[in-house]
């Protein structure tokens, strides 16, 4: 359970990892297979899998369950204060934050390494214990590159490492089908989801209202005329994660943006897929105002080949189960101010996004190349190492304490009950 923290010197001083094979563009997937996994073989036995499977099945099963019966119990709370239903339900949606990551660092436990530009300088530090503190704002929206499915998982332990703690005020945009997954689909709809079905005129009205949910202030009304009540007035926190490629990177999904940027004319990219710009310019607009930056992760694992995808080495089975997560997954954050956008033309920011892809593309050569993002600009020297962990290992208990209040409290009124009758 000892977490130790090592702070890289520079990138170039720092030791380099094995090289990766490199693949041909048009490799197929059997040959993209066909070289040693990028956490070498398998840490346990069929048997041994099976019994983590079992246990990780029991494990996130009882979670999620506790959680959602959670949410239900204080769904009264909707019609009786607004902010109080909102603010329960934030900790609900902590408990799912401490749920996931108690579960990688358990089953799936790896390195977190992490640099940035000067943009975020101030904003990254390192604590006594080996975990890294982020000071990100309350208010932000956060795009990424979408390598494989864990991303959201990672980017979620993100919000808990930063102060104040973020990981109950995440808000994700999600395909529509998601919604019908059994406790997941109403789990995520308590939590304030955005499902989309991705075509853009029957997702306006839904994202418009969602988004203008987020942006509503509370405290004192708008028309109350004294400035300190004024002063009173505020934003709920809020995270908006947006991954503007709309899917992980997957040879299908490379070879689909490589048509695209054929047949308009574009650069194709090496590592990455051309963005979407129309939801994110319209999140944007929608929200000019209420946030001040766009916060841009560009996310890269450890071993992946060039040519290769994530998705094909890191499996749900090889990740939790066979013991072969990622040895390192890496991060390197960018700040961007909405007020330098340009966010009064479709097509100008259109251009302006697909040139920070670039950038996240070239990024990612380096990275393939080196084994290393560019070191920290951001006021610490060279990368900061850490894991996916919390801060105690008992953490991970908060996830039952409501639901075990609301078994106290019941089980109180009940024998309350019982002696007024017995009287």
């Amino acid at each position: 359970m000892t977490s130790e923290l090592r702070q890289r010197p520079v990138a170039n001083a720092a030791p380099a990892p094995a090289p990766t094979p490199n693949l041909s563009a048009n490799a197929s997937k059997s040959e993209r297979l066909n070289i040693e996994h990028p956490s070498g073989k398998a840490k346990h036995s069929q048997l041994v899998a099976l019994l983590r499977l079992l246990s990780f099945v029991a494990y996130f099963a009882t979670g999620l369950v506790v959680i959602h019966i959670t949410q239900f119990l204080g769904a009264p709370l909707y019609w009786i204060n607004r902010e109080f239903y909102y603010a329960y339900i934030a900790l609900t949606k902590q408990s799912f934050g401490l749920l996931v990551t108690a579960m990688t660092h358990w089953w799936a436990p790896t390195v977190i390494r992490v640099s940035g530009d000067a943009s975020v300088a101030g904003q990254l530090s390192l604590t006594p214990d080996g975990r890294i503190e982020a000071k990100f704002p309350e208010r932000l929206v956060m795009i990424a590159n979408h390598q494989i499915y864990t991303d959201w998982l990672y980017l979620w332990w993100v919000g808990y490492t930063n102060v104040p703690a973020m990981h109950g005020h995440l808000y994700i945009i999600l395909k529509e089908s998601l919604k019908y997954i059994p406790i997941i689909g109403p789990g995520c709809m308590f939590f304030g989801f955005i499902f989309l079905s991705r075509k853009m005129a029957t997702d306006r009205p839904r994202l418009s209202y969602r988004l203008g949910k987020l942006k509503k202030k509370h405290g004192v009304p708008d028309d109350d005329n004294d400035d300190d009540e004024q002063s009173k007035q505020y934003y709920d926190p809020m995270w908006l994660l947006l991954f503007p490629e709309g899917t992980n990177l997957s040879d299908n999904g490379r070879v689909k943006s490589g048509k695209w940027a054929e047949k308009m004319g574009l650069k194709d990219m090496q590592h990455m897929m051309l963005p979407r710009s129309t939801g994110t310019f319209f999140c944007l607009n929608e929200l000019k105002g209420t946030v001040d930056y766009v916060y841009d992760c560009t996310v890269a694992y450890e071993g992946v080949p060039r040519g290769g995808y994530g998705e094909e080495y890191f499996t749900l089975s090889s990740t939790y189960f066979h013991g072969r997560p990622p040895k390192s997954v890496n991060f390197y954050w960018r700040r961007f101010a909405l007020a330098d956008m340009p966010l009064h033309d479709q097509e100008e920011f259109d251009k302006w996004l697909r040139d920070r892809w670039y950038e996240k593309d070239a990024l990612m050569e380096q990275y393939v190349s080196t084994g290393r993002f560019p070191a920290n600009g951001a006021g610490i020297e060279g990368h900061i190492e850490t894991e996916v962990r919390t801060q105690y290992w008992w953490e991970f208990l908060k996830i039952f304490i409501m639901l075990g209040s609301f078994v106290l409290i019941f089980g109180s009124i009940l024998r309350a009950l019982r002696n007024l009758a017995g009287k």
